[in-house]
């Protein structure tokens, strides 16, 4: 059930995301990285949708931490890109072609050989307050340098940066989801009023909105959903170790594994990013509102 859950939640959320830039990019590009763009959005019907979409995606995630592994199920989130890609196909009417299937199969493999080789399981450790606002404060600051770079760029140039600083709060949004998941198994659901971690979590959820947002705006799919998809992984499993205890397999067959699969879930999501299908950010002529 927790690779079913996982599997769910990746589907709805690419489905999620490719509504939410096909509203997003016709917003006034003044709101960029301002929380009124939020505002501005809520209006728009297609985009609404794509939240629906992206909720109901973080509360089967949120059912699939509560079960597995975050380093397990990090991986398995990727796939996501293979469901935005078919509802793009949709709209823009393109075929797969080679690049398509070979990014898809290196995305799949690229999961399945990092989960075989690396057998996460649970940690039992806590992380001492210390560590976790080292942690916490490190991934805020890469975060925060990638949208200062971002906005001393070209217009058309800072998605990708600005969807990676926001891939890196999901991945830590993603750890302390499984914190607050022990913490509501352990002492209770009403416990949680009285621990930081859900109020962190909100607050990374609104930012991590806006920036993927703003991302949206700036650009085509292709240039933002392949860093998104990329970083949050990368900044979750990190998480999961340093704050969970959770432990992968470190034998040379082992690691050499893990890395090989990374590595093809990496070029996977760059391949499918990038697949013609992916919307442009050019607004269509009606065709993507008939299909949603």
């Amino acid at each position: 059930m927790v690779y079913v859950y996982g599997l769910v939640a990746a589907c709805l959320l690419g489905l999620g995301f490719v509504l939410q830039q096909h509203a997003a990019e016709r917003a006034p590009t003044a709101d960029m990285l301002k929380f009124r763009l939020l505002l501005h959005l809520v209006r728009v019907r297609t985009w609404r949708y794509g939240i629906a979409f992206m909720v109901a995606g973080q509360l089967c995630s949120v059912l699939a931490l509560g079960m597995g592994d975050l380093s397990a199920i990090e991986p398995l989130l990727t796939t996501n890109l293979l469901f935005a890609l078919f509802l793009a196909r949709r709209l823009s009417g393109q075929r797969l072609g080679w690049s398509g299937w070979a990014g898809a199969l290196l995305l799949s493999a690229g999961v399945g050989l990092f989960i075989l080789a690396a057998q996460p399981r649970s940690g039992t450790a806590n992380a001492g307050l210390l560590r976790v606002w080292l942690v916490f404060g490190a991934v805020l600051g890469v975060a925060l340098v990638m949208v200062v770079i971002a906005r001393h760029l070209p217009f058309f140039e800072e998605p990708p940066l600005l969807a990676a600083a926001a891939g890196a709060l999901y991945g830590l949004q993603d750890a302390l989801t499984r914190m607050s998941s022990t913490i509501a198994s352990d002492h209770g659901a009403l416990s949680l009023l009285v621990h930081w971690q859900p109020y962190a979590i909100v607050a990374l959820a609104v930012t991590g909105l806006m920036l993927v947002q703003s991302a949206f705006e700036a650009g085509p799919l292709r240039m933002s959903l392949p860093s998104l998809t990329a970083a949050e992984p990368l900044v979750g499993i990190v998480c999961a170790i340093l704050l969970l205890g959770d432990r992968l397999r470190v034998s040379p067959i082992a690691l050499a594994g893990e890395t090989i699969g990374l590595v093809a879930v990496i070029v996977g999501v760059f391949i499918l990013g990038r697949h013609p299908a992916m919307p442009t950010g050019k607004p269509s002529q009606g065709s993507g509102v008939a299909a949603v």
